[in-house]
Parts: structure tokens; C-alpha cells; sequence
């Protein structure tokens, strides 16, 4: 039989292209955030991001970790700079109940930190405000 049946093979790949579909969405920080709505462009994400969430009682979660109270700056100072010494693109994700205060609070902090490369994460709401 010269032939070669790739019937198995194309079964294969099919299955586990669904399987990867389906907890790739599961992968995302999970830290349990209502965002706020917004209509900007999203942004190309890297490899050297670094997750700081706040959810809607004000606790700051570094990745999924949470971070104790008044732990914030040396949760920031434990965040590994890369192989060139550059700190990493924070990503910021906070709760819409979430104080302003709170808000400016945890962004003054990565700032005094250093860290000046900070995207907002919003949700997309498709209309106008």
C-alpha cells in the first residue's frame, strides 16, 4: 500500500484545536473584575507584562496573588527586571466601584516604583458615551 490514511491524524489535530479554544480564554488573570467601558483601540500585547488588578473592595492582586495591606511597595520592589534591566509593561485592571482615590493611589505607587509603562484594561461597550 503506497498510500498514507491521514483520516486519524486530521481527527487528531481537530480535537485538540477545540481543546485549546476552549481554556485558551481560561488562561487570563483571574481575578474577578467589573471593567469600565471603553471605546479605545486594543493594544498588541508582549510577553512582559505584569498584571495589577483591583477589585471592587480595593484589595491589589499582583498576577492572582493578593497582596497584603501596606505590601504593595515591596510586592513592586519583588517584580524581576528583565535580562536588559528594563522593568516590564504593567498592565492595570480596576474594578469600575473602585474609589478614584484607590485608583490613583495604586498608580502613584508604580510610578514612585518606576514603573512608567502602564496600560489601562477596559471592556469594550461598541457605543458612544
Amino acid at each position: 500500500m503506497a498510500e498514507i490514511n491521514v483520516t486519524p491524524f486530521v481527527d487528531v489535530m481537530l480535537v485538540l484545536l477545540i481543546i485549546f479554544m476552549v481554556t485558551a480564554p481560561l488562561l487570563a488573570v483571574g481575578v474577578p473584575v467589573e471593567l469600565p467601558d471603553s471605546r479605545a483601540n486594543p493594544v498588541e500585547q508582549t510577553p512582559e507584562q505584569i498584571t495589577i488588578s483591583v477589585d471592587d473592595e480595593g484589595v491589589i492582586y499582583v498576577e492572582n496573588e493578593a497582596v497584603p495591606v501596606g505590601g504593595f511597595p515591596a510586592a513592586l520592589a519583588a517584580i524581576d527586571r528583565g535580562a536588559n534591566g528594563q522593568l516590564p509593561i504593567i498592565v492595570f485592571r480596576g474594578d469600575r466601584a473602585v474609589d478614584y482615590g484607590r485608583t490613583m493611589a495604586v498608580l502613584g505607587e508604580l510610578n514612585r516604583a518606576g514603573f512608567t509603562s502602564i496600560s489601562l484594561v477596559t471592556s469594550d461597550s461598541g457605543t458612544a458615551p
